[in-house]
């Protein structure tokens, strides 16, 4: 049986509980540092991942995320913030969280043990062909993230596997593993903390090369955002004059026109001929703000 790391104690944790508050905390800090670091480490298969879950959206697909407990509130955290940064469908996002509403009150343990939950769960949401779904759990072990990932790849759904342990058996069959290799917890076990935090970076770096290579990323602006209350209007309207090159008031008018739309209103600025233009030059280049621009400029 692999090592599991996240279970073994932590070499500097010894007389924790006795330390001078200011130390302990300093050994905690630098645990969720050297959390960190691991993400280096898997760069490549995070870049994998997200062009599988990048293609399965453009081509009508859904992205799905599966875990249980710390893992899974990581995994849901980055699921719900996809439409409002990048404007993808909420009924393109799916999260499957063991034990559902219920362990957002009370993250019980029971539900990561049920690999008939975790297999109910998929089959109602309808994951199958086309679809990506991405389960993560801290051991590599979780019986739920297990038969989460088995069963949406038996039904035909692309899997990436997340976690923390060297030779997890979440990996078997993953269409790509993505190893964060944290050292032990200060608090043995404790895996929302290192292990949750490597994942959560995991999960940005993820999500953003997502959103990259659908178009919804230009000059590190967000330019698919939903912009749904009075601070991320405001967002909208600098991102439009910024990229646009138009005074804030300008750029108002223009996302009034694009009802909302900040690639819209861009193009408008550009010099599109009107909204309809606007969206047949974003639908000729993919969504692609920078091709629909390039296209804009040459007519």
């Amino acid at each position: 049986m692999p090592s599991v790391k996240t279970e073994e104690r932590h070499d500097k944790a010894m007389g924790l509980d006795v330390m001078h508050p200011a130390l302990a905390l300093r050994l905690l800090a630098s645990g969720q540092q050297a959390a960190a670091k691991v993400v280096d480490a898997a760069i490549e298969p995070l870049a994998a991942a997200a062009q599988i879950a990048s293609e399965a959206l453009a081509s009508g697909g859904r992205l799905a995320y599966a875990g249980a407990g710390s893992s899974g509130l990581m995994a849901m955290a980055d699921a719900l913030e996809l439409p409002g940064t990048y404007g993808i469908a909420l009924d393109k996002v799916v999260v499957l969280l063991a034990g559902g509403a219920a362990s957002l009150s009370d993250l019980a343990g029971g539900y990561e043990d049920d690999m008939e939950l975790a297999r109910n769960d998929v089959r109602d949401a309808g994951i199958g062909k086309g679809d990506c779904l991405i389960s993560v759990s801290a051991s590599g072990s979780t019986p739920y993230a297990l038969a989460a990932a088995d069963e949406a790849r038996q039904r035909g759904a692309r899997v990436i596997a997340m976690a923390n342990n060297p030779g997890a058996l979440l990996f078997q069959n993953a269409d790509v593993a993505i190893l964060l290799q944290t050292p032990p917890e200060v608090i043995s076990g404790s895996t929302r903390m290192g292990a949750a935090t490597a994942q959560k970076i995991a999960f940005n770096m993820f999500s953003t090369l997502v959103g990259i290579h659908l178009g919804h990323v230009h000059d590190g602006h967000m330019v698919n955002l939903k912009a749904d209350n009075a601070k991320l209007r405001g967002r909208a309207i600098r991102i439009v004059s910024d990229i646009a090159g138009v005074s804030a008031t300008e750029a108002d008018r223009y996302l009034n026109t694009s009802s909302g739309s900040v690639k819209i209103a861009i193009l408008l600025a550009a010099g599109a001929r009107d909204v309809a233009a606007a969206q047949a030059a974003l639908t000729e280049a993919g969504q692609s703000l920078r091709r629909a621009l390039s296209g804009v400029a040459a007519h």
